[in-house]
C-alpha cells in the first residue's frame, strides 16, 4: 500500500515540476511580445520572424551577451547599432543602449529589414537576409553564386558555415511556429 501512495505522490510531483517548466517557458516565450509587435509595426516586418530571431539569438533574455560583443535580445554588435542610430538620427548613442529591450529590438528589426531588402530579386529574401544577419554580407555574396544567386533552397545548401546554415533553417522553422503571432483576429 505504501508503494502505491509513493508512486501516486511521485506522479503528482512530476506533473507539478513539468507544469512549472511549461509555465516558465510560456512566460519567457511571451515576455517580449509588446516590444516585438511595436518594432515589427514601425519597420513593417513580420512579427513572427522577429520573434523567431530573438528566440534563436537570446532565448528572450534581454541581458544576453555574446562572445564578440553582441548585446541583448537580438544580439546587436556595435557597428550595427551605430548604423541604426545614425539612420534614425539618434544622437549621443552608445552601444550599451542595446541592453534596452526596446532599442535592441528596434535596431535588430531595422538591420534585418535592410538585409532582407537587398535580396528582393530572389525567391526567398528572408533566407538571404538571415544569413547576412548571422554571417555578414560578404559571406552571403560568396555563397550567392550560380543557382544560389536567386534560388533560396540552393542558397541555403550553398551556405559555407554549418552554423549559419542551421541558423537560417532553425529560424525559418521557428517562424512557422509563431506564424499566428501578432495577427489580429476579427
Amino acid at each position: 500500500m505504501k508503494l502505491k501512495y509513493a508512486l501516486i505522490a511521485a506522479v503528482f510531483a512530476a506533473i507539478n515540476v513539468g507544469g512549472w517548466y511549461w509555465w516558465r517557458a510560456y512566460q519567457l516565450d511571451h515576455s517580449q511580445d509588446d516590444v516585438i509587435i511595436a518594432a515589427a509595426s514601425i519597420y513593417d516586418m513580420d512579427p513572427a520572424l522577429i520573434k523567431a530571431v530573438i528566440w534563436r539569438e537570446s532565448r528572450f533574455n534581454p541581458d544576453a551577451r555574446g562572445a564578440a560583443g553582441e548585446l541583448g535580445l537580438m544580439q546587436i554588435r556595435d557597428a550595427a547599432a551605430g548604423e541604426w542610430a545614425a539612420a534614425e538620427g539618434i544622437v549621443a548613442f552608445h552601444h550599451t543602449h542595446m541592453v534596452s529591450a526596446k532599442s535592441n529590438v528596434l535596431a535588430g528589426t531595422w538591420y534585418l529589414k535592410r538585409a532582407i531588402g537587398r535580396y528582393q530579386d530572389t525567391d526567398d529574401p528572408v533566407a538571404y537576409g538571415l544569413a547576412e544577419y548571422n554571417a555578414g554580407r560578404s559571406n552571403v555574396l560568396k555563397w550567392k553564386k550560380a543557382e544560389a544567386d536567386t534560388n533560396g533552397t540552393a542558397f541555403i545548401q550553398a551556405i559555407g558555415f554549418p552554423s549559419t546554415k542551421d541558423y537560417v533553417k532553425t529560424i525559418k522553422a521557428r517562424r512557422e511556429k509563431y506564424r499566428s503571432f501578432g495577427k489580429r483576429t476579427p
